[in-house]
Protein backbone atom coordinates (compact mmCIF):
# COMPACT_ATOMS: atom_id res chain seq x y z
CA UNK A 1 0.00 0.00 0.00
CA UNK A 2 1.50 3.32 -1.10
CA UNK A 3 1.75 6.04 1.52
CA UNK A 4 0.14 9.31 0.32
CA UNK A 5 2.80 12.04 0.14
CA UNK A 6 0.67 14.47 2.15
CA UNK A 7 0.35 12.11 5.12
CA UNK A 8 1.85 13.54 8.29
CA UNK A 9 5.16 11.97 9.31
CA UNK A 10 4.80 9.58 12.21
CA UNK A 11 5.37 11.46 15.49
CA UNK A 12 7.84 10.04 18.00
CA UNK A 13 5.01 9.51 20.49
CA UNK A 14 3.42 6.84 18.29
CA UNK A 15 5.91 4.13 19.24
CA UNK A 16 5.45 4.89 22.94
CA UNK A 17 1.65 4.77 22.72
CA UNK A 18 1.37 1.62 20.61
CA UNK A 19 4.42 -0.34 21.74
CA UNK A 20 4.66 -3.67 19.96
CA UNK A 21 1.41 -2.87 18.11
CA UNK A 22 2.99 0.00 16.19
CA UNK A 23 3.11 -1.86 12.86
CA UNK A 24 -0.65 -2.41 12.98
CA UNK A 25 -1.15 1.26 13.83
CA UNK A 26 0.99 2.23 10.83
CA UNK A 27 -0.93 -0.11 8.56
CA UNK A 28 -4.28 1.31 9.66
CA UNK A 29 -3.08 4.90 9.33
CA UNK A 30 -1.81 4.40 5.78
CA UNK A 31 -5.01 2.58 4.83
CA UNK A 32 -7.16 5.39 6.23
CA UNK A 33 -5.01 8.00 4.49
CA UNK A 34 -5.26 6.13 1.19
CA UNK A 35 -9.00 5.37 1.26
CA UNK A 36 -10.58 7.70 3.79
CA UNK A 37 -11.36 10.65 1.55
CA UNK A 38 -12.77 8.49 -1.25
CA UNK A 39 -15.03 6.68 1.20
CA UNK A 40 -16.09 9.88 2.94
CA UNK A 41 -14.43 8.91 6.22
CA UNK A 42 -12.10 11.88 6.54
CA UNK A 43 -11.79 15.24 4.85
CA UNK A 44 -9.06 16.19 2.36
CA UNK A 45 -7.36 18.47 4.89
CA UNK A 46 -6.88 15.77 7.51
CA UNK A 47 -3.82 13.99 6.07
CA UNK A 48 -1.22 16.54 7.27
CA UNK A 49 -2.49 16.03 10.83
CA UNK A 50 -3.83 12.47 10.68
CA UNK A 51 -1.34 10.99 13.12
CA UNK A 52 -1.31 13.72 15.75
CA UNK A 53 -4.90 14.99 15.57
CA UNK A 54 -6.69 11.67 15.06
CA UNK A 55 -4.65 8.48 15.56
CA UNK A 56 -2.63 9.47 18.62
CA UNK A 57 -5.47 11.58 19.98
CA UNK A 58 -7.55 8.38 20.03
CA UNK A 59 -4.75 6.19 21.37
CA UNK A 60 -4.43 8.34 24.49
CA UNK A 61 -7.59 6.64 25.78
CA UNK A 62 -6.05 3.17 25.63
CA UNK A 63 -4.60 3.03 29.18
CA UNK A 64 -8.06 3.85 30.62
CA UNK A 65 -9.81 0.85 29.09
CA UNK A 66 -10.98 -2.37 30.71
CA UNK A 67 -13.30 -5.25 29.91
CA UNK A 68 -15.96 -4.83 27.23
CA UNK A 69 -15.94 -1.44 25.54
CA UNK A 70 -18.45 0.08 23.14
CA UNK A 71 -17.53 2.90 20.77
CA UNK A 72 -20.56 4.94 19.68
CA UNK A 73 -20.43 6.58 16.26
CA UNK A 74 -17.19 4.85 15.27
CA UNK A 75 -17.09 6.31 11.77
CA UNK A 76 -13.61 5.64 10.39
CA UNK A 77 -12.63 3.79 13.57
CA UNK A 78 -11.73 6.80 15.69
CA UNK A 79 -11.27 6.03 18.49
CA UNK A 80 -12.66 2.47 18.51
CA UNK A 81 -10.48 0.73 15.94
CA UNK A 82 -7.38 2.55 17.17
CA UNK A 83 -8.15 1.39 20.71
CA UNK A 84 -8.64 -2.20 19.56
CA UNK A 85 -5.20 -2.05 17.96
CA UNK A 86 -3.56 -0.60 21.07
CA UNK A 87 -5.34 -2.90 23.56
CA UNK A 88 -5.73 -6.45 22.23
CA UNK A 89 -6.77 -7.54 25.74
CA UNK A 90 -9.93 -5.41 25.56
CA UNK A 91 -12.97 -6.33 23.44
CA UNK A 92 -14.29 -3.36 21.45
CA UNK A 93 -17.72 -3.18 19.82
CA UNK A 94 -17.86 -0.53 17.10
CA UNK A 95 -21.38 0.94 16.91
CA UNK A 96 -22.03 2.82 13.67
CA UNK A 97 -25.31 3.33 11.74
CA UNK A 98 -23.93 3.97 8.23
CA UNK A 99 -23.49 0.86 6.07
CA UNK A 100 -20.53 2.23 4.13
CA UNK A 101 -18.67 2.89 7.34
CA UNK A 102 -19.48 -0.46 8.94
CA UNK A 103 -18.20 -2.20 5.81
CA UNK A 104 -14.96 -0.27 6.14
CA UNK A 105 -14.61 -1.12 9.82
CA UNK A 106 -15.19 -4.83 9.22
CA UNK A 107 -12.78 -4.95 6.30
CA UNK A 108 -10.05 -3.20 8.29
CA UNK A 109 -10.52 -5.42 11.34
CA UNK A 110 -10.33 -8.49 9.11
CA UNK A 111 -7.36 -7.19 7.14
CA UNK A 112 -5.38 -6.57 10.34
CA UNK A 113 -6.46 -9.82 11.97
CA UNK A 114 -8.07 -8.12 14.96
CA UNK A 115 -9.98 -10.75 16.92
CA UNK A 116 -11.09 -8.36 19.67
CA UNK A 117 -13.44 -6.32 17.46
CA UNK A 118 -17.14 -6.61 16.71
CA UNK A 119 -18.96 -4.22 14.35
CA UNK A 120 -22.61 -3.42 14.94
CA UNK A 121 -24.58 -1.43 12.39
CA UNK A 122 -27.00 0.49 14.60
CA UNK A 123 -27.76 3.78 16.23
CA UNK A 124 -26.84 3.91 19.89
CA UNK A 125 -30.47 4.31 20.95
CA UNK A 126 -31.38 1.09 19.12
CA UNK A 127 -28.69 -1.05 20.77
CA UNK A 128 -30.45 -1.39 24.10
CA UNK A 129 -31.52 -4.92 24.87
CA UNK A 130 -29.13 -6.43 22.31
CA UNK A 131 -28.74 -9.76 24.09
CA UNK A 132 -25.23 -10.69 25.16
CA UNK A 133 -23.78 -7.40 23.88
CA UNK A 134 -24.97 -5.46 26.91
CA UNK A 135 -24.21 -4.22 29.41
CA UNK A 136 -20.79 -2.83 28.57
CA UNK A 137 -18.06 -1.95 31.04
CA UNK A 138 -17.25 1.31 29.27
CA UNK A 139 -18.50 3.39 26.35
CA UNK A 140 -16.43 5.82 24.32
CA UNK A 141 -17.42 8.43 21.75
CA UNK A 142 -15.54 11.07 19.79
CA UNK A 143 -16.96 14.08 17.95
CA UNK A 144 -20.52 12.73 18.11
CA UNK A 145 -22.66 15.43 19.77
CA UNK A 146 -22.96 17.76 22.75
CA UNK A 147 -22.68 16.08 26.14
CA UNK A 148 -26.30 16.72 27.08
CA UNK A 149 -27.34 14.78 23.97
CA UNK A 150 -24.61 12.17 24.19
CA UNK A 151 -25.23 11.06 27.78
CA UNK A 152 -28.78 9.73 27.10
CA UNK A 153 -27.38 7.77 24.13
CA UNK A 154 -24.42 6.21 25.92
CA UNK A 155 -25.26 5.81 29.62
CA UNK A 156 -27.98 3.14 29.09
CA UNK A 157 -25.41 0.90 27.39
CA UNK A 158 -23.17 0.70 30.46
CA UNK A 159 -23.47 -1.59 33.48
CA UNK A 160 -23.88 -0.23 36.98
CA UNK A 161 -20.46 0.96 38.08
CA UNK A 162 -19.20 1.18 34.50
CA UNK A 163 -17.81 4.29 32.87
CA UNK A 164 -18.35 6.80 30.11
CA UNK A 165 -15.17 8.02 28.40
CA UNK A 166 -16.33 10.79 26.09
CA UNK A 167 -13.78 12.75 24.07
CA UNK A 168 -14.59 16.45 23.99
CA UNK A 169 -13.05 19.77 23.00
CA UNK A 170 -11.79 22.74 24.93
CA UNK A 171 -15.24 23.54 26.32
CA UNK A 172 -15.66 20.19 28.06
CA UNK A 173 -16.19 21.78 31.47
CA UNK A 174 -18.90 24.06 30.06
CA UNK A 175 -20.60 21.07 28.47
CA UNK A 176 -20.75 19.37 31.87
CA UNK A 177 -22.51 22.41 33.31
CA UNK A 178 -25.00 22.42 30.43
CA UNK A 179 -25.61 18.69 30.83
CA UNK A 180 -26.56 18.68 34.52
CA UNK A 181 -30.12 17.54 33.85
CA UNK A 182 -28.91 14.52 31.86
CA UNK A 183 -26.22 13.78 34.45
CA UNK A 184 -28.81 13.63 37.21
CA UNK A 185 -31.35 11.66 35.17
CA UNK A 186 -28.81 8.97 34.28
CA UNK A 187 -27.29 8.91 37.75
CA UNK A 188 -23.74 9.76 36.76
CA UNK A 189 -21.19 10.22 39.51
CA UNK A 190 -17.55 11.30 39.75
CA UNK A 191 -17.92 13.38 36.58
CA UNK A 192 -14.53 14.85 35.68
CA UNK A 193 -12.48 16.18 32.79
CA UNK A 194 -9.20 14.36 32.15
CA UNK A 195 -6.50 16.19 30.21
CA UNK A 196 -4.26 13.79 28.32
CA UNK A 197 -1.37 14.16 25.90
CA UNK A 198 1.07 16.55 27.56
CA UNK A 199 3.09 13.62 28.92
CA UNK A 200 3.74 12.57 25.31
CA UNK A 201 4.35 16.07 23.97
CA UNK A 202 0.98 16.10 22.20
CA UNK A 203 -1.84 18.62 22.01
CA UNK A 204 -4.18 18.31 24.99
CA UNK A 205 -7.00 15.79 24.60
CA UNK A 206 -9.95 16.22 26.96
CA UNK A 207 -12.03 13.28 28.09
CA UNK A 208 -15.16 13.50 30.19
CA UNK A 209 -15.11 10.47 32.48
CA UNK A 210 -18.11 9.51 34.61
CA UNK A 211 -19.27 6.50 36.59
CA UNK A 212 -22.74 5.25 35.63
CA UNK A 213 -25.31 4.46 38.32
CA UNK A 214 -22.74 3.56 41.02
Amino acid sequence: MTTPPSLEAEPAAAAALFGDRIELARSYTVSLASNGETLGLIGPRELPQLWSRHILNSALLAPLLRGRVGDVGSGAGLPGLVLAIARPDVHVTLIEPMERRTEWLRSEADRMGLTNVAVLRARAEDVRGSGDLLPLDQVTARAVSALRTLIPLTAPLVRSGGELLLMKGGRAADEIVAAQKAIRKHRLDHVEVLELGAEHGLETTRVVRAVVDP
